[in-house]
């Protein structure tokens, strides 16, 4: 059974006859014995400073250019492991707070971002906290389970915020040049704190629907398609001109695929609707891509064509590399395409599990 909880006014009231001694013991004890998440969360708390947000709002404007400054340094020693180990550059209080740090960063390169002399600065600062905090799922640069959830950066919220103001500033093509390699650099098919709990996980959404949100008329979709084919040119030629053993892993370019597959989705979408499927072509065979996700966009793109029993083939090889993948059975099922034997038995399974959520009766009726 679950566990009843106090609401907030029964919470105060059992607090009000207590002590301040007491309060501090009750306190250490949710510390001591709490989450790593919990003792982060009450670090952040007690590290604040009384009024230091009225004080960030009366202070003078930040100077765009030493920002830039301080993200660099800030980034360079999280990447060297100064954060982590005993290195003399940061304080052992430096490591403890470096959330604070990271979070005060953020704000400055945001406001620097507001002004048309400090944009270029703003944006390059706002793109290494970006980069440091992507880099941050698969990296261990701080003392955090989640240093995303403990930091508070929500990463969509923070790109959005530069997209915006790139199109604001520059215009769309500018935009468009810059925000497609970042797109592709940035989008996480699963968001971007390492455990996916928390509420920051809760506040994210996809770069996909970030960008979409932002072309609001068929010539923003094409040139931003255009800014898109021309990014991944650029990422394959610069994988291509590394020495083999520099180069990213055989995996690399599936991973990249499913992790952009919302996008290359809604790109489909807006493509054929507007009646311009010659973009598709260069994205349904472009080297930089590969993987089941990329033979499913083969898939629909053929559907939308009228070319049904080349979809019924494509979405079988599909199903035949991730057989329980919902939206591969879902299209699958949709277009009448025979299903390979593992996902039979899991569209079997989802069917059963379904049918056993009915009420008897509901199934009799249905029958």
């Amino acid at each position: 059974m679950p566990t009843k909880r106090m609401d907030r006014t029964e919470f105060m009231a059992k607090l009000a006859p207590l002590d301040q001694e007491r309060m501090r013991k009750v306190l250490w004890n949710l510390y001591w014995r709490g989450s790593a998440a919990m003792r982060e969360r009450i670090e952040a708390e007690i590290d604040a400073e009384p009024g230091a947000l009225r004080r960030h709002q009366a202070k003078e404007p930040v100077d765009p250019d030493c920002v830039l400054d301080e993200v660099r340094e800030f980034v360079a020693l999280a990447r060297s492991g100064a954060y982590i180990g005993g290195d003399r550059r940061v304080s052992r209080h430096e490591r403890s707070r470096w959330r604070l740090t990271f979070q005060r960063l953020v704000a400055d390169a945001q406001e620097a971002l507001l002004s048309p002399e400090g944009i270029e600065a703003g944006a390059a600062a706002l793109e290494q906290v970006i980069d440091l905090a992507c880099d941050m799922r698969d990296r261990e640069y701080f003392h955090s389970e989640d240093p995303v959830e403990a930091a508070r950066f929500v990463v969509s919220d923070a790109v959005a915020r530069l997209w915006s103001s790139q199109l604001s500033s520059y215009g769309f093509d500018k935009f468009a040049e810059r925000a497609a390699p970042q797109l592709i650099r940035w989008e996480s098919r699963y968001g971007w704190t390492p455990t996916g709990f928390g509420a920051t996980s809760e506040k994210e959404t996809s770069l996909a629907r970030v960008i979409a949100g932002m072309l609001r008329t068929p010539e923003m979709w094409f040139g931003f398609a255009d800014s898109y084919v021309a990014a991944l040119d650029q990422v394959a030629r610069d994988e291509a001109a590394k020495p083999r053993r520099d180069r990213p892993y055989p995996d690399r370019d599936r991973e990249r695929t499913a992790e952009l597959a919302e996008w290359h989705g809604l790109l489909l979408d807006k493509l054929v609707k507007y009646r311009m499927q010659d973009r598709l072509d260069l994205l349904i065979r472009h080297p930089a891509l590969a993987g089941a996700e990329l033979t499913f966009l083969q898939a629909r793109l053929a559907y939308q064509r009228g070319e049904v029993e080349a979809a019924r083939g494509l979405v079988h090889s599909s199903l035949a590399t991730l057989p329980g993948h919902q939206g591969f059975l879902d299209f699958a099922v949709e277009i009448g395409a025979p299903l390979p034997s593992p996902a039979q038995r899991i569209l079997k399974e989802l069917s059963s599990s379904t049918m056993g959520s009915v009420p008897a009766g509901d199934r009799m009726a249905g029958a």
